[in-house]
């Protein structure tokens, strides 16, 4: 996950867009014939879609753009903690 790519999806893209890449790459993702490079790169993709979404729902919900992004990335960092 990278916050700079989280952004320029989420100032570039609405949330159905961002809906609709995620389903086709979840759909993309079922190929029997990818790599575990190519899954990982997808997986990568999704990632960051998902966060660019969680971003947007942030924002919508009275956040600046510059909080919503550090709240995403605190809750995410924090999940990685309590591992």
């Amino acid at each position: 996950m990278r916050l700079p790519v989280i952004k320029q999806i989420q100032r570039t893209s609405t949330v159905a867009e961002i809906e609709t890449a995620i389903k086709v790459l979840e759909n993309i993702s079922e190929a029997a014939t990818l790599k575990d490079e190519e899954l990982n790169v997808i997986g990568e993709l999704i990632s960051n879609l998902c966060g660019a979404q969680e971003v947007h729902q942030l924002i919508g919900g009275g956040m600046t753009e510059k909080d919503a992004g550090n709240t995403f990335m605190k809750k995410v960092l924090s999940s990685i903690d309590n591992r």
